[in-house]
């Protein structure tokens, strides 16, 4: 059984270490009612019950506006093919083709999925002029935008990697 995984992550393009990251971090949503991959409608959740919902760590990030170290997350140096969601809802947010290799230390990102995927908010902490990329679903911070990323947009999400999950093409969602 352990020589048929790993033969089915080298087919599939993920690293064994990349999918059980995956499956690790979307085990936690049977716990969480309003995780889906398919429902676009907003969502309002208090940050106490997304407290009882969340890991300690995804609260930090995502309602708390932390941020993870730089080069310590699971997917700023991945590059498999699929779909990343938000880690709180589920709501879709970028293609993998449409990820680049910043190296800033974290996940960075051309173009969202579709224009309505993410808002943006000002940012002026830690003595910075920012925008902050916020899941439009469940109002989750994700990261920042930036103006330095490729064409044709010019732009880097520049996401925290506890804030994303990602789906391998051919999994199914």
């Amino acid at each position: 059984m352990r020589l048929a995984l790993i033969v089915f992550a080298i087919l599939t393009g993920t690293a064994c270490g990349a999918n059980a990251q995956h499956l690790k971090s979307t085990k936690g949503h049977e716990n969480n009612p309003y995780y889906s991959n398919t429902d676009t409608k907003h969502l309002a959740v208090s940050d106490a019950e997304w407290k009882k919902i969340l890991s300690p760590a995804l609260y930090a990030t995502a309602r708390e506006q932390a941020t993870e170290r730089p080069f310590t997350g699971q997917y700023w140096d991945k590059n498999a093919r699929g779909t990343y969601y938000c880690a709180v809802c589920g709501n879709e947010l970028f293609r993998s083709d449409a990820k680049f290799a910043s190296n800033c230390g974290w996940p960075s990102f051309y173009q969202a999925v579709r224009k309505n995927s993410v808002i943006y908010k000002e940012d002026n902490s830690v003595g910075m002029q920012r925008t902050e990329v916020i899941c439009a679903r469940c109002d989750s911070h994700l990261g920042h935008i930036f103006d330095d990323g490729p064409p044709p947009t010019g732009k880097r999400f520049c996401m925290n990697s506890i804030s994303l999950d990602f789906q391998p093409d051919g999994l199914g969602k």
